[in-house]
């Protein structure tokens, strides 16, 4: 169960937690040098009102899932990590879990990515992660929860995305998912969030179910994507997927080659971030 110790924890990491670091904006006077609620709301993908009353020890039994978001957020180390699932009353996630801990190595290089589109996804095609540039060219995944934050899921069961797809790109793109996603049950079968996510897929989307029968194994990687951004227009960019190696994160990047329109639309796009042109 959550105690008071549990929201004191989480407010003097956040404390500690400059906006330059999490690679937000100053924003005018500030209090105290750390993260207000609302920020670290933004980046952990938790309402304000549920981080206050974690902090005031009013909300009691946190999930697997908000602590690691937390963990994330507040940029604990492994230490610290393991340390907010004991005061949250958990067990830090075994070597049978899929990882969802962002290393220092990885949080540091989305920092630096400052006009490259860039998100990091754990094993299963959860996304963990998603600097500014991401948030500008894709949509804004800050309001997405549970399955919502899975490629998978939204690609078999989801709303339409900005990518523009052919039935054959389509095709393609769930076939290397659904190969990429059987490796991830091969390697973590005692995961049961993998094993709901999988379970639901076969019973709601008979294409899912389709290909999951073929026994299709192997990893999704780069690709060349045209996205609709609904005020720059139509870009087209190389997508890799590079793999953390010892972790089985996935950090997916856009780029465009230099000197082209793409690039000048991906750089619109940049500067625009995620705000509205509407009114």
């Amino acid at each position: 169960m959550a105690t008071t110790e549990f929201g004191q924890a989480v407010r003097r990491w956040r404390d500690r937690v400059s906006p330059e670091a999490a690679g937000l904006p100053l924003g005018g006077h500030r209090r105290a040098p750390g993260l207000r609620r609302e920020e670290l709301a933004l980046l952990a993908g938790i309402s304000v009102d549920y981080i206050t009353r974690l902090e005031q020890g009013r909300a009691t039994n946190p999930s697997e899932q908000i602590i690691e978001a937390l963990a994330r957020a507040l940029r604990l180390s492994s230490a610290e990590r393991a340390h907010l699932f004991q005061l949250g009353g958990l067990q830090p996630p075994g070597p049978g879990s899929v990882p969802a801990n962002l290393t220092p190595s990885v949080q540091r290089l989305l920092d630096r990515l400052t006009s490259t589109p860039a998100a990091v996804f754990d094993a299963t095609w959860t996304l963990l992660l998603a600097n500014p540039p991401y948030a500008a060219l894709m949509g804004d995944p800050s309001g997405w929860r549970g399955h919502q934050r899975n490629a998978v899921w939204r690609n078999f069961l989801g709303p339409s995305d900005r990518v523009r797809h052919t039935p054959q790109s389509r095709r393609a793109l769930q076939t290397a998912l659904v190969a990429d996603l059987r490796i991830a049950t091969a390697r973590y079968p005692a995961d049961q969030r993998l094993k709901r996510l999988v379970a639901e897929l076969l019973v709601q989307s008979g294409r899912f179910a389709e290909l999951w029968e073929t026994g299709i194994a192997g990893h999704h990687e780069a690709a060349r994507k045209t996205i609709d951004h609904p005020h720059a227009g139509a870009v087209t960019l190389d997508c890799d997927v590079l793999t953390v190696a010892g972790s089985d994160l996935r950090i997916m990047v856009y780029t465009a080659e230099p000197g082209t329109e793409d690039a000048e639309g991906l750089a619109l796009i940049t500067v625009l971030g995620t705000q509205s042109l509407v009114g």
